[in-house]
């Protein structure tokens, strides 16, 4: 680091959990996030402030004028652009130092397994299931963990699903099964509250820097649960299912 960086990341570096090294490892680590929506725009935002070096950023989508209650990344004269070029804008205004690249473009298996090649850590900012099972499958297949949010209504989720050799912890899958027969529903028809998505995206890009940085433990084997509605935070434990068709035995084999 040059003394403008030791400046910039000064209170990072002032943490004994994190440190100059920490802070190197984030400057030297590779996030891939899923979506720039309600949850990608904290996660994108917060990453780029902490100084992560790489940062690659997908979605199809473009910024409309009904995404602006909650997706802090994008402004109104942005309206019309592809999310991600948006978010990027606004992650280059608060810090031209990581390297960012975009994809406006729906991820497949194809997509994901080019991008977690050598990636440091994956974060779920998706809002459909069969997406959400593809990028856990391709974590699973490069050993690269995953932060995984959702939100809806004032009801929100975390977890970090870290399969490496190393950690052995469930995956997406041991806990939602991929086939499992799911009705979508979305923030365009049941609506959900702003501040819920940016407390839900800052505490999955918490858990990315605490995983890159190597500080502190990792929601990894819990997944926490968010009630805004009546301010109830509690975690509940997710065991890792031996029979689990993607980093179980029947995945393996």
């Amino acid at each position: 680091m040059d003394d403008s960086e030791l400046l910039r990341y000064s209170r990072h570096i002032l943490l004994d959990a994190i440190g100059v090294e920490g802070q190197q490892r984030l400057l030297d680590a590779h996030a891939v996030v899923l979506g720039a929506g309600g949850l990608g725009s904290p996660v994108a935002l917060y990453l780029a402030a902490s100084g992560v070096g790489r940062i690659t950023l997908i979605d199809d989508d473009t910024v409309d004028a009904t995404n602006l209650q909650r997706q802090i990344a994008h402004s109104e004269q942005r309206i019309g652009q592809p999310k991600v070029e948006s978010a990027r804008v606004a992650m280059q205004q608060i810090n031209p130092g990581p390297r960012v690249r975009t994809l406006a473009r729906r991820a497949d298996a194809a997509l994901l397994d080019l991008l977690l090649d050598d990636a440091s850590v994956a974060l779920d900012c998706s809002d459909n299931y069969a997406t959400r099972h593809a990028l856990n499958a391709a974590c699973v297949r490069h050993a690269v963990p995953l932060v995984s949010g959702a939100a809806l209504g004032f009801d929100g989720q975390v977890g970090v699903f870290d399969s490496r050799p190393d950690t052995r912890g469930p995956c997406y899958a041991c806990l939602f099964e991929p086939d499992a027969a799911v009705e979508e529903v979305r923030c365009a028809v049941m609506g959900v509250a702003a501040p819920l998505v940016g407390v839900v995206g800052s505490l999955q890009a918490l858990e990315a820097l605490k995983l890159l940085a190597g500080a502190g433990q990792s929601l990894a084997g819990r997944l926490l649960l968010i009630d805004g509605l009546h301010m109830d935070i509690r975690s509940i434990a997710v065991p890792r299912n031996p029979l689990c068709p993607v980093c179980g035995q029947a995945g393996a084999g």
